[in-house]
């Protein structure tokens, strides 16, 4: 069975140790996953005019113990504020092996369907901020770092993306 689902939270990776980052916090390999995971961030905040995100290694360290951690639980849960810090976090999980990084965030971004502008948590069309907490993470106006990882367990991908600083902070304005 193929399938996805994912979950959000205020204030949040297939392992990508190792991936070349540059001076600038970019990733050197526009073709890596990793790469391909700040592209598909940053395309979507071209849309929203909102500033570009730099890949943060210290990050992507955090997202893949994170992600390492819930490949073994095989279930998503988001680690607790205190393991987050200052971090925001996105998750997602597929059938192992099927989906492509665009593929990943794509999940995020459909949310885009249900979101307006507005101060947080009054950002949905559907009244329910939940259904676009992922998206209004993406594009959050102040977040300026990402760092992703994703991992393997039994049937499943498990990706992990933590943001620097957090995004879906209430009374604040996306949009």
């Amino acid at each position: 069975m193929r399938g996805f689902v994912f979950s959000a939270v205020a204030g949040a990776a297939i392992a990508v140790s190792g991936v070349p980052v540059g001076a600038s916090g970019s990733v050197d390999s526009a073709a890596s996953f990793a790469g391909r995971l700040l592209n598909a961030h940053n395309v979507e905040r071209d849309r929203a005019q909102v500033p570009r995100l730099r890949w943060s290694r210290e990050l992507a360290r955090d997202a893949d113990a994170w992600a390492q951690s819930l490949a073994r639980k095989g279930r998503l849960e988001h680690a607790r504020a205190d393991q987050r810090r200052t971090m925001g976090e996105n998750l997602w999980m597929g059938s192992a092996g099927y989906y492509s990084a665009e593929d990943m965030i794509g999940g995020f971004l459909a949310e885009r369907a249900h979101f307006r502008p507005g101060a947080f948590p009054q950002v949905s069309r559907t009244g329910n901020w939940a259904d676009v907490g992922h998206y209004t993470q993406v594009i959050w106006p102040s977040t300026q770092e990402i760092g992703c990882a994703v991992a393997r367990g039994g049937q499943h991908d498990f990706l992990v993306c933590r943001y620097y600083p957090a995004g879906n902070m209430i009374g604040q304005t996306v949009g």
